[in-house]
């Protein structure tokens, strides 16, 4: 092989994205910071969708008493917060495995002016919190009539 094919072998190799390449090129990176996975912040599972009736949010809450979860409705904002160390189910308990992962989460969202937040009713069933923001009546599509 002439030197021209080698230097393009390596190339294509060092191009390519396999999982040890970029593991063995992060590794020698001083660039890159690592987090601890205990340190590591996880984003709690959330959905938010808008329908025909508003915007609704589902929040996964696996293993948390409905009591434990509190809502806050300030102006046009809206936040779900559980505080882990709070929570009475989880206190005195000595676990021999713990699989089903009950982090603490403060949730914020900010909800425009075309919803009514005022109006938001939440329920709870099977582990998922709902809450359903309705359509502020100014914002519901208006049919106007041509005189």
């Amino acid at each position: 092989m002439t030197a021209q094919k080698q230097s393009d072998m390596s190339t294509h190799f060092l191009e390519r994205s396999h999982p040890f390449d970029l593991l063995f090129r992060n590794l020698f990176d001083t660039e890159t910071q690592f987090v601890p996975a205990i340190e590591a912040k996880q984003q709690h599972p959330i959905d938010i969708f808008e329908d025909d009736l508003g915007l609704t949010f589902e929040v996964a809450c696996t293993g948390i008493s409905k009591e434990a979860i509190e809502i806050k409705l300030e102006g046009d904002l809206i936040s779900f917060n559980y505080d882990k160390k709070k929570s009475p189910d989880v206190q005195n308990r000595n676990y021999i495995h713990q699989g089903v992962a009950k982090r603490s989460f403060q949730l914020g969202y900010k909800v425009g002016t075309k919803y009514q937040l005022s109006k938001a009713k939440a329920s709870f069933r099977d582990g998922l919190l709902i809450v359903s923001v309705p359509f502020a009546e100014e914002s519901k599509p208006k049919v106007l009539k041509i005189n």
